[in-house]
């Protein structure tokens, strides 16, 4: 990866991914030369925000470039009103982030996911409304969510291998979902994960399609490429935060994200095999 830019797009499972990169290309240690850019990319926290969009880290020694950037359904989000900062976002299921739009010939590889955040609770917590062509869904079948996210993750696939051509250098993967592992009930109604042994469900991924059907479907006879890293993590029940977070609250348990170091470095060395 000398001389050449990695982009992590997506959900926090992106982030986690990121992040395990990031340690692995440090060793884990501080790496005091590392150079945080991210205003080179505006990933900067601007006057309202509640957080950063994004991390943006070079590594000098080798000119190598490792991003994040946050977009949990891969659909652009665009303020209704602009000038009225309560106001409610266009989701443009049939556009990708202004981001992902205006940096895509910065990248060298790419890896998208999405998944978890495809529900009303988020949708009416972020006060998005979907839109398709610049207005809002009139499609009574893109009103139900499963194909919103279909239309979605194929507009992505579809316009980013319409872009291969000329942007040659570019690797672009999908990355299909992160498992979650609750047991007696959700995140929010006592649902737990405290295996701790690994691999208790069996050691081997023995079928030969992807679990996620969806993302395999939208990269099929694309030449974006699946990283597919469902089935393996399945396996591992036991890698999750669970009650262990430095952040926990009693009787909440994390079955979604994973301790690092954990599975996401075996997404990464997927990710350096097929690069």
């Amino acid at each position: 990866m000398q001389d050449k830019t990695i982009a992590f797009i997506g959900v926090s499972l992106g982030r986690q991914q990121f992040q395990s990169l990031m340690c692995m290309a440090t060793g884990g240690e501080v790496s005091p030369e590392v150079e945080d850019i991210g205003r080179e990319y505006d990933l900067v926290k601007h006057r309202g925000s509640i957080r950063l969009d994004g991390w943006v880290y070079r590594f000098p020694k080798t000119n190598t470039t490792i991003l994040y950037y946050w977009s949990s359904t891969l659909a652009d989000l665009v303020p209704i009103n602009i000038t009225d900062p309560t106001t409610d976002a266009a989701m443009h299921l049939d556009r990708l982030p202004a981001f992902m739009r205006k940096n895509l010939h910065r990248f060298d590889v790419l890896v998208l996911n999405t998944g978890h955040h495809w529900n009303r609770g988020k949708l009416r917590a972020n006060r998005w409304v979907m839109y398709v062509n610049g207005k809002p869904i009139e499609d009574e079948g893109l009103a139900d969510l499963a194909n919103a996210k279909n239309f979605t993750v194929y507009s992505v696939t579809r316009w980013l291998d319409s872009q291969l051509s000329s942007h040659p250098r570019l690797k672009v993967f999908f990355r299909t979902i992160s498992p979650r592992h609750f047991l007696n009930g959700d995140w929010n109604s006592g649902g737990s994960c405290d295996n701790t042994t690994p691999l208790t469900g069996g050691s081997e991924v023995v079928q030969d399609k992807s679990s996620d059907e969806v993302i395999e479907g939208a990269v099929r006879r694309t030449r974006v490429k699946l990283l597919d890293i469902t089935a393996l993590s399945e396996l591992r029940d036991e890698g999750h935060i669970s009650r262990y977070s430095v952040k926990a609250t009693q009787g909440v348990n994390d079955c979604l994200h994973w301790c690092l170091h954990g599975i996401p470095d075996t997404w990464n060395e997927l990710l350096a095999a097929q690069v």
